[in-house]
């Protein structure tokens, strides 16, 4: 039934994958990467943004991402009140802390500063002083919006 020359046609172009999925799949895996404040890095001002980010350096100043994590590496210091969805801490916190779903204080994480939160993990080895306000409506609150 199929001559030679009928085989080896390429197959149509609607046959072919589209390129499109490829691309936005990228996309949004690059929107999940956080935004890097790195080492070397001085901010005295407002951080204010609707991404995650990780601050590696020194920042002075309000910190409000709505709804977003923020990390703070092992080298960060921040001397912030800090409004978020998630803050997951390795370095240091100075400043009270307010997220909407969770607080990780890790092993050689420091909060001096109260923290409003939904849930919330201090790991052995961590430093935190400061009051502790747990409202899990909160984190209703969040997930409903």
């Amino acid at each position: 039934m199929w001559t030679k020359q009928q085989q080896a046609e390429p197959p149509s172009p609607s046959a072919a994958p589209p390129a499109a999925p490829t691309a936005s799949r990228t996309a949004a895996s690059a929107s999940r990467n956080p935004s890097l404040i790195g080492p070397s890095l001085k901010i005295k001002g407002q951080i204010t943004g609707d991404e995650d980010v990780q601050v590696d350096g020194r920042v002075q100043g309000a910190v409000s991402l709505q709804g977003h994590e923020l990390t703070v590496g092992r080298s960060a210091e921040l001397n912030s009140e800090i409004d978020a969805g998630a803050v997951v801490v390795y370095g240091k916190i100075v400043g009270n802390v307010q997220a909407r779903n969770r607080v990780d204080i890790k092993t050689d994480g420091s909060v001096i500063g109260d923290i409003a939160t939904a849930r919330i993990s201090i790991e052995d080895g961590a430093h935190f002083k400061g009051r502790i306000e747990i409202d899990p409506a909160k984190s209703i609150a969040a997930n409903a919006t």
